[in-house]
């Protein structure tokens, strides 16, 4: 297996299981439940991401308002977003996201509320000034792709006094980003990263919104309901996203024996230690993809794996996959 198209295959899964779980709020509960969802995710990533990945891209010494907008240029970009950036002055920065936007993907996008979409604004970007102990700090979104704008775009600005909370998040439709300069923008130094690299950091950003997602789910919704939302979201991604996935990774065929391949390539690309034995099975020592975060167990779990099931029931309706977890390891079982 290419272990780039690894990368890519997970990549793909998660950023449409995150897509697909607004769309089962807005149709299964409300879109004020989306809302609060696209809200509380957000808020939980900047909370864990947002000071550690300043220092860590070397933007800590900038102004504010510009560190701000180069650390959404620089982390979306690596993680395979579109992006733009426009520096204005030390009080004032742009970043734009151009069309196709990375987590409404494909029609998707035609059924998400403006109001979710602000969620996002208000979780991550309104919060930078708090972050930064920076009280004159706020974002002014100037255009949202769901409203049919050329891009979400807006900037960081530093008003120069004190801002009320309602002005951390303010919207100017009459304004407009200056336009993008690639060759005048910013680098980060990269020139050496290998292909392999690239993807690798592109897999890491879409696996950072599962790992939020599930005990953000729970707790907004309770480990059973939230769970089972998140259940219902991963098998119809399974099922839609398998084939364009099993392409990536070469399966030969139906067989049980694929089906094990294909799934311990994902779990490899992803960075677990996994095991293909016989019958076939699966076995995969810890779960890297959610250490350090706390959910519900073994609900959490469950959730997680109904990808996998619907994955299978793509791959071959006939076969039924067992698993077994019990916190330090995994065991899937492909049977017929």
């Amino acid at each position: 297996m290419n272990g780039t198209q690894g990368y890519k295959a997970v990549a793909k899964l998660y950023n449409a299981l995150m897509t697909g779980l607004v769309l089962t709020l807005i149709s299964q509960r409300s879109i004020e439940d989306a809302r609060r969802f696209v809200f509380a995710h957000f808020r939980r990533q900047h909370l864990e991401k947002f000071r550690p990945g300043l220092k860590k891209l070397g933007l800590n010494k900038l102004p504010d308002a510009v560190a701000c907008a180069q650390y959404h240029y620089f982390s979306n970009a690596l993680g395979g977003v579109k992006t733009e950036y426009v520096y204005e002055s030390d009080t004032k920065a742009w970043v734009r996201y151009p069309p196709p936007r990375w987590i409404w993907q494909g029609t998707a996008i035609c059924a998400i509320p403006h109001h979710v979409n602000e969620a996002m604004l208000h979780g991550w970007h309104g919060y930078n000034g708090v972050s930064l102990n920076n009280p004159r700090l706020g974002f002014v979104c100037t255009g949202q792709t769901v409203e049919g704008d050329p891009g979400l775009e807006g900037y960081y600005f530093d008003y120069g006094r004190e801002i009320t909370a309602d002005e951390r998040v303010r919207f100017a439709p009459d304004e407009r980003m200056p336009r993008f300069n690639a060759a005048k923008a910013p680098r980060l130094d990269t020139t050496h990263w290998p292909e392999e690299r690239l993807h690798k950091v592109e897999r890491s950003y879409a696996m950072e919104y599962v790992r939020s997602l599930l005990p953000t789910m729970q707790e907004l919704f309770g480990v059973l309901e939230g769970s089972a939302l998140v259940a219902r979201t991963a098998r119809l991604i399974g099922l839609q996203f398998y084939e364009e996935t099993a392409a990536m990774l070469a399966v030969p065929d139906d067989s049980p024996a694929a089906f094990g391949r294909y799934l311990a390539a994902l779990a490899q690309a992803q960075g677990e230690n996994v095991v293909l034995g016989d019958g076939p099975s699966v076995t995969q020592t810890g779960w890297r993809l959610m250490d350090g975060i706390s959910y519900a167990h073994p609900e959490g779990f469950a959730a997680w794996n109904a990808l996998w099931e619907g994955a299978l029931a793509a791959h071959n309706r006939d076969l039924h996959l067992d698993a077994d977890s019990n916190g330090t390891s995994i065991c899937w079982r492909i049977s017929g």
